[in-house]
This record gives structure tokens, C-alpha cells and sequence, in this order.
């Protein structure tokens, strides 16, 4: 599911709306890098300024899911894409793909405008690619039979070191991360509302689906989960204490 063994053509021909969003983040990326001070001012005008958003320049809160400064930013968010974006532009087809992806993207940015300071600036894909996630462990927890355990555990770990490595690297608009997965999350329920709408056999299992709760249900990676989310919360409050 997430191993990626087409060649170049036929993961463009597979994957459209993925190897588009690869190519802008490359290509803005160049534009960068062009010591060209026209094109510079321009870009300039397109991260998430905090302030020029609150003086109407609404277009803040979505071209900077476009944007990345520094290539090791491009390359973990591209590598991301790359390997975990297709399989989801498989399931939920093109148009709900995109809406999901900018959707979480808007609001991660949403939510950096709201908590963040007015000078706070800041560029990237990561509240949108976050976003996937969230649509993943929805699918995990609320959608079982999608996606086989093994894949459900390796979008759960990588998860949890994503959320961790948030919290531990410099640099990183923690807000974003957190929403844009809450985002996705959320969104996920209006596109994703029963199995049987998912038929390729690379993400469909025969395992018997139910998302009703008890508290029977509860088990050791559900605390796990709690406890997390809990540190997540504390650091949050510290960081606007």
C-alpha cells in the first residue's frame, strides 16, 4: 500500500493530482532559490503572514500548502506525498483527494492565523499532509476492513513520530500539525461513509466492519492513545502560556 514500485510514467498516469502537488512544491522551491528580487517580493506575498491576513490578504491561508524555504522542509514533505498520498487519491478519487488536501491544509492555517502571533510567518505542506493522516486512523478506528493490520500499524507509528518530532524539532509550526490532522480527521467521515464503496483489492480485506463503542473496547494502545493525546494537550498549553 505504501510501498511504491511504479516507474515514473506510470506513477504520473496513476497518480495525477499527487505528481501535480510534487511538481509545484519543486518548482515554487526552485523560484526560491532564483536570486531574482521581483520574483522574491513575489513569493514573499504568498506566505502565511499572520498580519496580512488580518489586513485582507485572504489568499495567505492557502498558498503557503504550495510553499517550502529549505529543501530538507521539501524533501520530507514530498517524500511524504509521494508515499502516502497515492493510495488515498485511489480511494477517494480526484476531486474528494483535493478537497481533503487543501481542506486540511485551510484549516491548519485557520487555526495558525487564530493561535498564533500577528507577525508569526510561516510556509509548508505539512498541516495538509498531516490531514492525510488523519483521514488514514480514521479509516483505522472507524472503517475497519479498509486497510489490513499491518498497514494500520505502520500509519499509526509513523503518526506517533510525527506528532512526537513536532513537538522536539525547532522551526515547526506545532499548530498546523496538530489541526491540519484533526482536519483531516474530521473531514474524513463526509467522504469515507462505508467500506463497500472501496473496492480495489490493494486496500480492501474481507475482515468484518463495526464502529460502535463500549467500553469493552477499551485496550492498552486506546490508553496509550489517551495519554498522548493528553502530552499533546500540555504541550500545547505550555507553548501559549
Amino acid at each position: 500500500m505504501f510501498t511504491r514500485t511504479e516507474s515514473f510514467r506510470t506513477f504520473l498516469r496513476l497518480y495525477p493530482v499527487v505528481s501535480i502537488l510534487v511538481g509545484i512544491h519543486i518548482l515554487f522551491w526552485l523560484l526560491f532559490q532564483l536570486p531574482i528580487p521581483s520574483v522574491q517580493i513575489i513569493l514573499r506575498l504568498l506566505d502565511g503572514y499572520n498580519a496580512g491576513i488580518a489586513n485582507g490578504e485572504y489568499w495567505r491561508l492557502v498558498t503557503p500548502i504550495f510553499l517550502h524555504i529549505s529543501f530538507g522542509h521539501l524533501f520530507f514533505n514530498t517524500v511524504s506525498l509521494i508515499l502516502f498520498a497515492p493510495a488515498l487519491e485511489k480511494m477517494l478519487k480526484k476531486r474528494n483527494f483535493i478537497f481533503i488536501y487543501l481542506g486540511s491544509g485551510l484549516i491548519a492555517d485557520i487555526a495558525t492565523y487564530l493561535l498564533e502571533p500577528q507577525q508569526y510567518s510561516h510556509l509548508g505542506a505539512s498541516g495538509a499532509i498531516f490531514g492525510l493522516f488523519g483521514v488514514y486512523l480514521f479509516m483505522v478506528y472507524f472503517r475497519k476492513g479498509i486497510i489490513d493490520q499491518a498497514n494500520s500499524q505502520v500509519i499509526i507509528s509513523i503518526l506517533v513520530i510525527g506528532l512526537v518530532m513536532t513537538f522536539f524539532n525547532s522551526n515547526i509550526n506545532i499548530v498546523a500539525h496538530i489541526f491540519g490532522f484533526l482536519g483531516g480527521f474530521a473531514l474524513a467521515p463526509f467522504f469515507i461513509k462505508k467500506r463497500g464503496q472501496f473496492v480495489h483489492q490493494t486496500y480492501y480485506t474481507s475482515s468484518p466492519s463495526t464502529s460502535r463503542f463500549s467500553i469493552k473496547q477499551v485496550k492498552g494502545k486506546h490508553v496509550i492513545w489517551i495519554i498522548f493525546g493528553l502530552l499533546i494537550l500540555i504541550g500545547i498549553f505550555f507553548r501559549f502560556s
